[in-house]
């Protein structure tokens, strides 16, 4: 019995020790499976987090080799910002440090320091007073313009003729003439114009100086120029075309200007206006007249305008599209305020090939000197250009003169 009782206690004791077991093994169980889960979650996230770096880092690939295959588009302006920036702040304050410092390169529109270190130069600038120039009405825009280093420009000119003759099988050959060669020196005379503005004004940021400036310098050379065109003396100034001695076509010389007369003493004949236009376009030479064109002010224009021929047809047309100029007989007219108002024996209409009649020569740089102490409280912009003109072919040019002979 006591043996019996024995073994069920001791089965009894050992029970509770699988249950024991049973139950730590599950606990570990659900801890793996719960860390393993875990594990998966944070795993699965890490992976998401990489796919999209992965999709970022492409992307970023792909901007940048299409910005690479793209075409630069405003690298002009990144070039021209830092001097654009040191000139405006040269302007505004006289601080020339920044343009001293800049890395200058060598180009038609020269932006090197004089000597002194007063004369700077912007490109810009001289561009956009350039193109100013050539928009304006002036002789310039007919007339042949070259671009020299010197102090003056030569044009070498064949005005004579061979000779010529009839040569027989057997007869002797006889010297004939020889053409000469004439030199025409056109002296380059400088131009200068001398704006200014308040210093207050040159300190408000939303003002353009540089505009403002163009436009001054541009309309003061522009003016200074187109008058010396036609009528400079040639002493410090280029010599104009009526500056040069006016004879009458028939007894015409080279070193002259030939002319036509209207007959009538300060206007055209009343009975047949157009005659004295006809004869003045067939006086130049046929070889002139494809590249020729009329010069006239406003006021002739609006005289010229009026004539009619026999079958009250207006000689004068409009261009048909826009930028096209105005045409007199079919040749372009040029339509100039330095040219004189009609008066008795006044050249007041130029015709002719001005490209070979006419050269301009002129420096390509545009100084500028910013000068702050003589008009205080005012700051002075004195710029100055080399220019000079002259005619280079004197048959290519004829005038017409309201007078009688």
């Amino acid at each position: 019995m006591s043996t019996t009782g024995t073994e069920s206690r001791a089965g009894k004791d050992m029970f509770p020790v699988e249950r024991k077991s049973a139950s730590a093994t599950q606990i570990v169980t659900q801890a793996l499976t719960g860390f393993a889960q875990e594990f998966k979650a944070v795993e699965a996230s890490l992976k998401a987090k990489l796919e999209k770096q992965e999709e970022r880092l492409t992307m970023l690939d792909r901007k940048t080799l299409t910005t690479a295959h793209r075409p630069v588009l405003s690298g002009a302006v990144a070039e021209d910002a830092p001097h654009k920036k040191a000139f405006d702040a040269y302007l505004r304050s006289g601080d020339d440090d920044a343009l001293r410092g800049l890395a200058l390169e060598e180009k038609a529109l020269s932006t090197a320091v004089a000597a002194e270190g007063g004369y700077l130069v912007d490109p810009q600038t001289s561009d956009t007073v350039k193109t100013v120039m050539r928009n304006m009405a002036s002789l310039r825009g007919v007339a042949q313009v070259v671009t020299v280093e010197a102090t003056s420009y030569d044009v070498l000119v064949d005005h004579t003729e061979v000779g010529t003759g009839w040569a027989s099988e057997t007869a002797a050959l006889t010297e004939t003439d020889t053409p000469q060669i004439d030199r025409i020196t056109i002296p380059l005379h400088e131009l200068s114009a001398l704006p200014k503005a308040s210093q207050r004004l040159l300190d408000d940021s939303a003002f353009d100086v540089e505009g403002w400036l163009a436009e001054r310098i541009a309309s003061k050379f522009a003016r200074s120029e187109a008058a010396a065109f036609i009528g400079g003396d040639g002493i410090d100034k280029p010599k104009g075309i009526l500056a040069h001695t006016l004879v009458d076509d028939t007894a015409w010389a080279w070193g002259s200007i030939g002319y036509v007369v209207t007959g009538v003493a300060g206007e055209f004949n009343a009975t047949a206006p157009a005659d004295a236009l006809v004869d003045l376009v067939y006086a130049l030479g046929a070889r002139y007249r494809t590249g020729a064109s009329f010069v006239m002010n406003s006021k002739t224009a609006g005289v010229v305008r009026k004539i009619k021929d026999a079958d009250g047809r207006f000689l004068w047309s409009d261009g048909l599209s826009a930028g096209e100029p105005a045409r007199l007989l079919g040749y372009p007219v040029l339509v100039s305020e330095d040219m004189p108002d009609i008066a008795a024996d006044a050249a007041a209409i130029l015709f002719g090939d001005f490209h070979a009649g006419y050269t301009v020569a002129e420096r390509p740089d545009l100084r500028i000197l910013r000068d702050p102490f003589s008009a205080k409280p005012h700051v002075l912009f004195y710029a100055t250009k080399r220019v000079g003109g002259d005619v280079s072919d004197f048959a290519a040019i004829k005038a017409l003169k309201f007078g009688l002979s």
